[in-house]
């Protein structure tokens, strides 16, 4: 399968390579990044593929070496950070819904099914409708902008105010806006999208305020197809010692939505098909080290890793420096 990269060369500059995950990765020529490569299918009415044809492959990359150097960067940048949205739908994977519906049954007394469970059972009910129907609308987050992405090898920071920062091993899709506002699905990647459990626990009505938070992309953006099945493992490391590992399933045949209804659901919305944005969209996941007791620390890394990427996804957990805020009359 297509991958497409963006990888640091020896003196930093950013370099778009072509992978098939097999052979040897070489440099796209003509491109500076994959958005402009995107930019530049669009225009030619060409697939990725065809365009990185067209434009011909250059230098072979060892992508393992510059993994280990620490040059994988983004698989996706757009040049204006404000102009890429960061966005996600929860309680979309089969099972996704136990770990949310212990926290909010622990905050009300009766024995009624939580919003949580009514929304998923939504979703398995009616989240993947037959082709050209619209289908259940899933819960949907907004995490920031492109500000908030981290590549591999890059830390997390959690926010000096944060009462946890925890990982959410999932996949994500890439999107481009074309000139006429169709929504172009450039690739799907390996995704953390961290965010703050406690806070969520707490009140479900704080869920927008937990999701706020930095996330990380894998290196590689798969072109075409997600597989049905999707199998990976989560990982915690906390020095020498592994203190959670669980499996973590994706693709549709997990899922209680269809790719399709929750990229529907995204983009029905006008102000999400502005021309030249970039979107990077999370499909949410059934597991989390939280759920299990777990409790991070500064220091701890996650490392997710899933077939067919090739390359894990691994970041140090941090907290940022508290900042004071003052707000001021004009």
């Amino acid at each position: 399968m297509l991958r497409i990269l963006q990888v640091k060369d020896g003196s930093g500059k950013l370099q778009v390579v072509a992978w098939d995950g097999e052979g040897a990765a070489r440099v796209v020529q003509g491109v500076s990044s994959t958005y402009e490569l995107a930019q530049q299918a669009i225009a030619a009415g060409q697939t990725l593929a065809q365009r990185i044809d067209a434009a011909g492959l250059g230098d072979i990359v060892d992508v393992q070496r510059a993994a280990d150097e620490g040059r994988l960067a983004l698989p996706i940048t757009h040049p204006d950070p404000g102009h890429f949205v960061v966005a996600g739908t929860g309680l979309t994977h089969l099972g996704s819904a136990d770990g949310r519906d212990k926290m909010h049954k622990a905050a009300q007394s009766s024995e009624k099914p939580t919003d949580s469970m009514r929304m998923f059972l939504m979703g398995v009910e009616g989240g993947k409708p037959a082709p050209g129907q619209i289908g259940a609308q899933p819960e949907w987050f907004y995490k920031g902008n492109g500000t908030q992405l981290r590549a591999t090898g890059d830390d997390l920071a959690s926010p000096a105010f944060a009462l946890d920062g925890g990982e959410e091993p999932e996949l994500a899709g890439i999107y481009l806006i074309g000139p006429d506002g169709t929504p172009f699905r450039i690739g799907f990647c390996l995704a953390n999208e961290f965010s703050d459990h406690v806070t969520e626990k707490g009140n479900y009505l704080w869920l927008a305020h937990s999701k706020l938070r930095q996330a990380s992309l894998g290196a590689e953006l798969l072109v075409g197809d997600l597989p049905d099945h999707v199998e990976g493992t989560s990982r915690v490391r906390r020095g020498d010692q592994v203190i959670f590992e669980k499996p973590f399933l994706s693709g549709e045949a997990n899922m209680s939505h269809t790719i399709a209804n929750l990229e529907h659901h995204n983009f029905k919305y006008e102000l999400f098909r502005e021309p030249g944005d970039l979107h990077v969209h999370f499909f949410g996941t059934a597991t989390l080290s939280f759920s299990e007791g777990v409790k991070t620390e500064p220091g701890d890394v996650f490392e997710i890793a899933a077939a067919p990427f090739k390359l894990p996804l691994v970041n140090r957990l941090t907290v940022a420096a508290n900042k004071a805020v003052t707000i001021k009359k004009l």
